[in-house]
């Protein structure tokens, strides 16, 4: 059974940052700078968990997984923004990598 969960972060340094964007790409949606959404079967959770453990450093960076429940029977999925609206995403996104 897969659930659907938020994955938020704050990372504290730009590299680590990055690394973990771009394993957040492979794993679901990008929804908002630091925020994205996946929907997991619990090895799919465990797996990314182990992924991104080996990059963040454990006493700075911070990364939270919200579980919204099943993904079956959840009706549309709704969104409501305060400030400037919610717009998903439809263009790539695009990490440049300021290393030489």
């Amino acid at each position: 059974m897969r659930n659907t969960y938020l994955v938020c972060y704050d990372i504290c340094d730009d590299k680590r940052l990055r690394a973990v964007f771009k394993t957040m790409r492979d794993y679901g949606d990008h929804l908002q700078y630091s925020v994205f959404e996946c929907q997991w079967t619990p090895s799919d959770l465990a797996r990314c968990r182990h992924e991104l453990g080996k990059i963040i450093h454990h006493g700075e960076d911070q990364v939270l997984f919200v579980d919204l429940g099943p993904t079956e029977g959840r009706g549309d999925r709704v969104i409501t923004a305060l400030g400037q609206p919610y717009a998903p995403i439809d263009a790539p996104c695009i990490v440049i990598d300021g290393e030489d």
